[in-house]
This record gives C-alpha cells, sequence and structure tokens, in this order.
C-alpha cells in the first residue's frame, strides 16, 4: 500500500537538467562521505564520526535546529488588509518551506510546486534575513505567478513565530504585513534520527499482486544509478515493492523516477522492515497511454 500524504505536484519534467541539479544537490549533502556499493545497486554513505565537547546553544541557534526538523506546507496568506492572497491559497498545500545547514550556512528552500528555490540567511531576535535565491529553470506555466509572488515574500527581512503543537506553526510576517502561516511536519532525518541515503527509483504505473501476498497490489520497481553529469549507470529488475513511501501518491497513470531518501531503521522497529523510504523528489513523470 501506498501513502498518499502529498499531492502530486509535478507532471512532466525533462530528465537531464533537472536531474543533473538532484545528483549536484546530491553531492553537497554527501561531501566528506565514503561510498559502498550495495546489493540494490545503490551506494551507501557512510561518514566519519567524531566526538566532541558538548555545545552550548544560543537561542537563535536553538531556533534554527528546531526550524530545520519539520517541513512546512502554507496553512493561510493574508495581506496588509487580511485578504487572502489568492495565488498562494488556490494551491496552499502544495507551497512548501523548509531550513536546512550547508556547509556551516544556514539555508532557506521554497517552492509552490515547480521551481526550487534556494537562499542564505541570518536569524537574529526572530528576524528572518533571506538573501537573494537561486532557482532551478523549469517553466512554471500556471505557477508563474504564485511563485513570483512567493519569492518576493521570501526575499529581505520578515518576523517570524514558532509556536510549540502537534503540529507546530510557523507565523511569517513580511516588513508590508503580508503574514504567511505554515504547519510543520517533522522530517525523515529528525523522525528517524539518521541522515538518509539517497537512492533512486523507476516506479511503473502498473501494480501488480504482490508475489508474498496476492491479495495485496504491489509496486513494480527498479533502482537506477546516474553519474555526476546525470547520465545513467546502471538499471536493476523490476521487483515488487510491498511497502510504503512516505509523502508519495502512486496514480495508476505515470511512470515515473523518484529520488528517494532511505533510512535504516532500528532492529526493535514495530514495522518490522528494514529501511522507510521517503520521497525526496519526481525526478521525472510521463502519462501512460
Amino acid at each position: 500500500m501506498v501513502s498518499a500524504n502529498l499531492k502530486p505536484t509535478l507532471k512532466t519534467l525533462l530528465l537531464p537538467s533537472l536531474l543533473i541539479a538532484s545528483l549536484a544537490l546530491v553531492a553537497c549533502n554527501n561531501a566528506s562521505t565514503s561510498n559502498e556499493p550495495n546489493a540494490e545497486g545503490t551506494t551507501i554513505n557512510t561518514t566519519a564520526q567524531s566526538s566532541s565537547a558538548p555545545e552550548i546553544l544560543s537561542a537563535e541557534d536553538k531556533l534554527i535546529a528546531n526550524l530545520a526538523r519539520y517541513r512546512w506546507t502554507l496553512v493561510t496568506a493574508t495581506d496588509e488588509s487580511n485578504q487572502p492572497v489568492t495565488s498562494l491559497m488556490d494551491i496552499n498545500e502544495q507551497v512548501v518551506l523548509s531550513f536546512s545547514k550547508y556547509q556551516g550556512q544556514n539555508s532557506i528552500s521554497y517552492s509552490v510546486g515547480c521551481n526550487t528555490i534556494n537562499a542564505a540567511y541570518q536569524l537574529q531576535d526572530n528576524m528572518l534575513m533571506t538573501e537573494d535565491g537561486m532557482s532551478t529553470k523549469m517553466l512554471c506555466d500556471d505557477l508563474n505567478i504564485a511563485e513570483n509572488e512567493l519569492n518576493e515574500f521570501m526575499q529581505g527581512e520578515s518576523q517570524i513565530n514558532l509556536a510549540d503543537g502537534t503540529p507546530p506553526t510557523l507565523t511569517q510576517v513580511a516588513s508590508n504585513n503580508t503574514t504567511l502561516v505554515w504547519r510543520g511536519k517533522m522530517t525523515a532525518q529528525a523522525k528517524y534520527n539518521s541522515k538518509g541515503e539517497t537512492i533512486f527509483w523507476a516506479v511503473s504505473a502498473k501494480t501488480t499482486p504482490c508475489a508474498d501476498d496476492s491479495t495485496q497490489a504491489c509496486l513494480q520497481i527498479k533502482p537506477i544509478t546516474y553519474d555526476d553529469q546525470g547520465i545513467k549507470t546502471n538499471e536493476g529488475e523490476w521487483t515488487d515493492f510491498m511497502g510504503s513511501i512516505d509523502g508519495y501518491e502512486h496514480d495508476g497513470k505515470h511512470n515515473e523516477i523518484l529520488r528517494l531518501q532511505r533510512h535504516k531503521l532500528k532492529a526493535d522497529d514495530a514495522s518490522n522492515a528494514e529501511y522507510a523510504y521517503v520521497l525526496d523528489m519526481v525526478i521525472k513523470s510521463s502519462v501512460v497511454n
């Protein structure tokens, strides 16, 4: 069975340019790691561990660390007159925001379901200061207006307030009093207390009865590996997948290539599964005629 926690927002993407950007991001995230081949034809990243004295965090550092534990989805967007920002509210469930750290620098990324925009940021006294961002270059068609408005809002300074709860809520107010309210969902890395390894799967539109239990429908998947230029270097065999992919909705109409984060589960995990799989990005999606 397949998890349906996230709307599919990417229709048909051209593979080479997006894949190269995807692989570049993987390479950045996996800097200073060693790679070991595994049975699935992918690579497992093993990072050298070092011990150090406990670090005393400032209030800003604690807030930054807490923000990075969640992936934020837009709940409401209102202008200075408290009127809905229609372009964003019409697609609010696919407008997302995340915080991370790369090479010691705080980084923010956001998207309306097309391009992903990344920018460095600073945080002081709950004032978020975002620098000019870098974006992928896909054509967004009817998402262009929403993307431009979100990008304009995110640039510069905004006041933020994080309210604990289940789920937590992040309120962001720009200097022109436009307000975005975000709902947080814990990231896989925070949930599984581990850094996932990046793998790529092709997923067929068609499902088949599972070999171990014919009463259930299994996804048909095969692992794929690419080099740094986005050129396919290895492709496995189609096989049944009986588990779930967090954040992925299989509609039976598209052949897709997915970038996933795979997390090793503890031996005492109640699911008895070896790994948890989390959707990172839909790299390619094509309609099956």
